[in-house]
């Protein structure tokens, strides 16, 4: 691999990568971080691991998605919940992905649940930009979902984009913090593991059959790691995106 070219005012400090299961891992978004000359500091509170009770010695945090829902009552739940307090209050870089991203909401008093059909996002499905987001950076047309349950916009964020089944997708709030429903952090294997360990999910409503996921990566997975990279240089350097040219239409 060609070494990448290193951001010499980037901070040095590691990022703080929560995982959710024994063999769960960062994927490509732990790679890129690495590749990007950070260091990964990989906590499992699920298995007895600690928060830290400061983010001064680490560059932000990631919290990653898993199998359990952010309504459950198990303590890890609640605690995980709770210590979002903790990147909002000192300004510190914090990226919740699906399940973190549904962490965040309810951290900030919104709601996370089901639709009222019944319906999933399994599979790859279409991403619609808002205004703010086109503004903020090029989005991918098609990304990668695995949930049953979708979250309300919390009150003071901005929504970035939008889905057709579960209309909240991406927010940006108070400046530090970013939430995403979808998944552009599966590597190939990362994608045949949960086609294999989640195939009994592919009867719910609207989602899609294994052989869709693995066809959808083929077509769509270019652009959502490009996207990707650029979006971690967004969250955790600060710097801008490629936004779209505005069109000024005329009467």
């Amino acid at each position: 691999m060609m070494p990448t070219e290193q951001n010499p005012d980037r901070d040095r400090r590691p990022i703080l990568i929560v995982l959710h299961q024994e063999r769960s891992s960062a994927g490509r978004v732990g790679q890129l971080l690495v590749e990007k000359g950070y260091c990964l500091d990989i906590r499992r509170p699920v298995l007895g691991d600690p928060l830290p009770t400061t983010l001064a010695d680490h560059a932000g945090a990631v919290v990653f998605g898993g199998p359990m829902s952010a309504n459950d009552p198990d303590d890890f739940i609640k605690k995980e919940i709770d210590w979002i307090e903790v990147p909002l209050r000192e300004k510190r870089p914090f990226l919740g992905i699906c399940l973190g991203a549904q962490m965040l909401v309810r951290h900030l008093g919104g709601k996370v649940q089901p639709n009222a059909d019944g319906s999933t996002e399994i599979g790859w499905y279409p991403l619609h930009p808002t205004e703010k987001g086109r503004l903020l950076m090029h989005w991918p047309k098609m990304v990668y979902h695995f949930h049953r349950e979708g979250f309300e916009l919390p009150h003071g964020a901005d929504l970035l984009a939008e889905g057709d089944a579960y209309p909240n997708q991406a927010f940006h709030y108070d400046g530090n913090a970013w939430g995403l429903q979808f998944h552009a952090e599966l590597t190939r294997v990362m994608m045949h593991r949960w086609v294999v360990h989640g195939a009994h999910r592919f009867i719910l409503p609207n989602a899609q059959q294994g052989r869709e996921h693995l066809e959808g990566r083929m077509l769509f997975d270019a652009p959502l790691r490009a996207w990707l990279t650029e979006f971690l240089d967004l969250v955790f350097e600060g710097k801008s995106a490629k936004a779209r040219p505005s069109i000024t239409l005329h009467a």
